[in-house]
């Protein structure tokens, strides 16, 4: 088990993104998007500039060994089961197969860890249940308490705070949708008690990445993002 420097969190304005290298050690850790199926798939929201920011995070407050490229792995893959972190968001949009669901429940019950991002107010909580429901029929998710490890593996969270989507932050607002609030961080546990996935719902940790160097953007709130991402990157690999 790595041991983990604890730093604090400082982003910077005209923050640089993280220069790509042409190969990477296959011992390092990877951060993995997802890409997947769906009416009007948008996986790739706010890609490259979110995961390249948060990846230059990543490296830059931890002594975690982080490959500088992320990588884009498809839901239906057995690729998936070769890291241990995957990322995905606007997952209102998802429409899983059984395939494909079989697949997400094998690489979560085998150890994987998925953060969810990036889905607002009460319809698209339905729609997303949905799909949640083919992976674990008979499981539930549960809001993840604030003295969970979670969020003190690396980090001292105390309160989940609302992190906006960039145009409810032009506009002055937290939230995305008329009842988009409070933000709410859900997970899904395996039959031992660990957090196979983590659910950030009324949140969007992705725009925190993205618009972490944007005048526009308020500076708590991308500093909450890149905490947030930071400890379950740190819960994912130590859990």
């Amino acid at each position: 088990m790595r041991t983990l420097q604890i730093l604090v969190i400082f982003v910077m304005m005209g923050m640089p993104t993280a220069t790509l290298d042409s190969e990477d050690d296959a011992d390092q850790f990877t951060f993995v998007r997802l890409k997947y199926r769906g009416h009007r798939s948008i996986w790739d929201l706010d890609w490259p500039a979110s995961d390249r920011n948060f990846i230059f995070q990543l490296r830059e407050h931890t002594n975690i060994e982080v490959s500088r490229k992320e990588k884009i792995v498809d839901i239906r893959s057995k690729e998936l089961f070769e890291y241990p972190f995957a990322y995905m968001l606007e997952v209102s949009r998802l429409r899983l197969t059984s395939e494909e669901a079989e697949n997400v429940r094998e690489y979560l019950l085998r150890g994987g860890f998925i953060m969810v991002d990036d889905f607002h107010g009460g319809r698209q909580w339905k729609q997303f249940y949905k799909q949640l429901k083919k992976i674990f029929p008979k499981r539930e998710p549960k809001d993840i308490p604030i003295s969970h490890p979670l969020f003190h593996c690396f980090y001292q969270i105390d309160e989940l705070k609302q992190i906006p989507g960039a145009g409810a932050a032009m506009r002055g607002r937290t939230y995305e949708k008329h009842d988009g609030f409070p933000a709410r961080c859900l997970g899904v546990y395996d039959d031992y008690g660990r957090l196979m996935m983590m659910i950030n719902f009324n949140n969007d940790l992705g725009d925190g990445w993205e618009h972490a160097a944007d005048g526009f953007y308020p500076r708590d709130a991308s500093d909450m993002a890149f905490k947030l991402g930071i400890n379950a990157v740190v819960y994912a690999l130590t859990h």
